[in-house]
């Protein structure tokens, strides 16, 4: 059941259950590196979080060079809301990307407060949060005894390919990644999606993040794999009031944020990468094709198992396009889509071979095992 969308976090307890004392510490932990275009549009929901305990933000600055840390430091003089740190950790050293790098920075001065923080909420400088996000998420933490609990941002979809693609790349990673599965405390499928992660500070140490996992380019699948595998319960569902405010207005820029990881999600595997192109080929293009091409030549039996299969594909999607908000009318081009990344993926693999895998803000990341 990857396709359903009512894996949410449960309503929040009353607003005068408890008091103060009661809460956890929390240092929230914002990566940045050049970000000045979106900060304003997410940082001041961050600073306004109505948390009933002690929160703080650290703002990491990678190694801007827009202004972003000059930009973090204005908004919180203007918006006020929570306290504000920012940061900057220098260049990332040989065999780190350069988010974990920054996000070992934060945890570490966070880890250095005069109280140290029990839970830190690893957040995208490109998120935008409802006010009562931080309170949300730590009671979910709490009631159920989690370690680590993500939600799927809602991506920005303004755009017309924004809304052929975006809604897709949510379904796709689901059917990857099936919520319930990762959720069972006994299945070996762990995830998180990396724009919005609260984990447990005693989860970090045990399972040695982020240096266990330093070289990763998908950084939140491995984060969940090695909290899962050290022992940790794991939480992973689709967000409200949880947005990313990151626009991707044109064709180009979508094709970039899928083929700079999407070969490194095969584990740089030209057999699964073979695989993966042959399934998709399968399993969402040859249902319309035989859907037509029965019709053309006469063949019913084949135009009406190729419309079945397109229709079961369609009722599939559905839950997402409207999780999305967007028209019914989209549902049927998903073949349509999953061509387009079946050709994001291969030029990942191309990119890869050429030596420009994993490229993100100036940075080309080398395969682990090549880095090592």
């Amino acid at each position: 059941m990857f396709w359903r969308t009512d894996v949410r976090l449960p309503p929040l307890p009353p607003a005068d259950t408890g008091g103060p004392e009661e809460w956890p510490d929390v240092a929230v932990v914002v990566p940045a590196r050049d970000e000045a275009g979106v900060l304003p549009l997410s940082l001041p929901s961050v600073l306004a979080q109505r948390y009933p305990g002690r929160a703080e933000v650290v703002l990491v600055d990678d190694g801007s060079t827009d202004g972003t840390g000059e930009l973090a430091r204005r908004l919180a003089e203007e918006t006020g809301g929570l306290p504000l740190r920012v940061l900057s950790p220098g260049p990332p050293p040989h065999g780190w990307t350069g988010k974990l790098w920054a996000v070992r920075h934060g945890i570490e001065v966070a880890g250095q407060s005069a109280v140290a923080p029990e839970f830190l909420l690893l957040t995208d400088a490109d998120i935008a949060h409802a006010p009562d996000s931080l309170r949300h998420l730590t009671a979910a933490a709490r009631a159920h005894g989690l370690d680590m609990v993500s939600q799927m941002a809602r991506l920005r979809v303004a755009t017309a390919w924004e809304r052929l693609i975006v809604p897709a790349f949510v379904y796709f990673f689901a059917q990857l990644y099936p919520f319930r599965r990762v959720n069972r405390d006994r299945s070996r499928t762990a995830a998180a999606a990396g724009g919005c992660v609260l984990i447990r500070r005693s989860a970090v140490e045990r399972a040695g993040v982020p240096e266990s996992i330093r070289h990763a380019v998908i950084d939140d699948v491995a984060l969940a794999r090695a909290v899962k595998g050290s022992g940790g319960r794991i939480w992973l569902g689709l967000a409200d009031g949880v947005d990313s405010v990151r626009p991707y207005p044109g064709l180009s820029e979508l094709w970039r944020m899928v083929s700079r990881s999407a070969y490194a999600q095969l584990r740089h595997s030209v057999a699964l990468l073979a695989g993966t192109v042959l399934g998709l080929l399968l399993i969402y293009v040859l249902p319309p094709v035989a859907a037509v091409g029965g019709a053309v030549a006469g063949a019913w039996w084949l135009c009406a198992a190729g419309a079945a299969a397109w229709a079961v594909m369609c009722g599939t999607y559905v839950p997402m396009v409207r999780y999305y908000r967007q028209p019914l009318w989209l549902v049927p081009l998903l073949p349509f889509t999953a061509v387009l990344y079946l050709l994001m993926t291969v030029d990942s693999a191309v990119q890869h071979y050429r030596g420009r895998g994993a490229a993100w803000k100036g940075r080309t990341y080398a395969r682990p095992d090549a880095s090592a």
